[in-house]
């Protein structure tokens, strides 16, 4: 790895989870695509990409449609249904959801019908009906999503508004526990892609909303409210 300053003002870094001022370059990433500084925060264990180099809507839509996200993929319901299946575990038959961040291609709301659920879509690009966050939900599934938030605590603060009482959120995404080297790790190499959590973050998460917490697989984290 390249050496560099451990910091650097001009980012004007500051953690997009827990707001710590002082997090440590990690990562210079120089390609052809991508030229951005990561951040690594001691508290709450993420890495991230400041806002500076956050891309804006339309860029962010124009990878987004590269996405082969289509419902009736069998592969891909079989790589979502990491999420599906310890969530079906939670939840009882007739529960009403939010698919949080569903994507160009819903999918997560087919396969939880086929099993007696409702799941409403949101997602802020492709389908950006705020009315459906006026209400409450049994359950929220965040899936490849929560990569891309520029404001990941925001985020979960609204998804502790959107849940009742013992209400269950699943969120997926590939975990830095899972990265032997975070420089040649695919995941980062996605331009929207911008934080990654490790299970202690996720942990600090669970803390800071008093959620129960536990991890059915490496990339799905499970959390569950107060009754």
């Amino acid at each position: 790895m390249q050496k560099f300053d451990s910091t650097n003002p001009t980012d004007n870094a500051i953690c997009l989870i827990c707001k710590n001022p002082n997090p440590t370059i990690t990562f210079q990433q120089r390609t052809k695509k991508l030229k951005r500084n990561h951040y690594k925060c001691k508290i709450c264990d993420c890495i991230f990409v400041p806002n500076k180099y956050h891309l804006n809507e339309t860029l962010q839509k124009q990878r987004y449609m590269e996405h082969n996200n289509d419902p009736n993929d069998s592969r891909y319901r079989n790589f979502l249904s990491k999420a599906t299946i310890p969530l079906l575990e939670q939840i009882n038959k007739g529960s009403v959801g939010i698919d949080y961040g569903s994507g160009p291609g819903p999918t997560i709301s087919p396969m939880l019908k086929e099993h007696g659920l409702t799941t409403v879509n949101f997602d802020p690009i492709f389908a950006p009906d705020e009315k459906v966050l006026s209400d409450q939900y049994d359950f929220i599934t965040c899936t490849e999503a929560a990569e891309h938030f520029s404001m990941p605590l925001k985020e979960f603060g609204l998804f502790q508004k959107l849940l009742k009482p013992n209400g269950v959120l699943v969120v997926m995404t590939s975990l830095l526990d899972t990265c032997n080297d975070f420089t040649t790790w695919g995941y980062n190499h996605d331009p929207t892609h911008i934080v990654f959590y490790s299970r202690s973050t996720m942990r600090w998460i669970g803390r800071r909303f008093k959620w129960e917490i536990n991890f059915p697989s490496d990339t799905v984290t499970l959390f569950k409210t107060s009754k």
